[in-house]
């Protein structure tokens, strides 16, 4: 029996691991960090930038261990969500910055002169996409 946990442990330890050295490897070879703090001119607060990403990891991490639940207003959840659509907002952007995806895109699908149209139909998707999940799918 003991050692089942011990291979379950082992398990959860190694998945950790990859995982962790996945984002660490996403974040750091792309460059995410210091292109956010280019895109949204706050290079002087890059230590904070990557300090907020540890934090938030460790804590979602804990948080995701636990059972937890918050007996708070369903108000908080406007906050809550317009910080976090902010986070991957922001999170995409610079990927896509990084990656000139959408140049790329415009030029092989050949319709690089409506590349404004692309941009505000990827962004009113995800507008309408996220407001149907919340009015549908989120109970407050």
């Amino acid at each position: 029996m003991i050692i089942k946990y011990i291979f379950l442990i082992f398990i959860g330890l190694a998945g950790g691991l990859a995982v962790g050295a996945g984002l660490v490897a996403f974040l750091t070879v792309l460059g995410i960090i210091p292109r956010l703090t280019q895109l949204t001119k706050t290079t002087g607060y890059i230590q904070a930038y990557e300090w907020s990403i540890v934090l938030g990891a460790v804590t979602g991490g804990i948080l995701s261990l636990r059972d937890h639940s918050f007996d708070v207003s369903g108000y908080w959840s406007i906050p809550i969500g317009l910080l976090a659509g902010l986070f991957i907002g922001m999170l995409a952007a610079a990927l896509t910055e990084v990656l000139n995806v959408l140049p790329i895109l415009t030029k092989r699908i050949g319709v690089f002169e409506k590349i404004l149209a692309l941009v505000m139909a990827i962004v009113l998707g995800k507008v309408f996409g996220s407001l149907f999940h919340w009015v549908y799918f989120v109970d407050l």
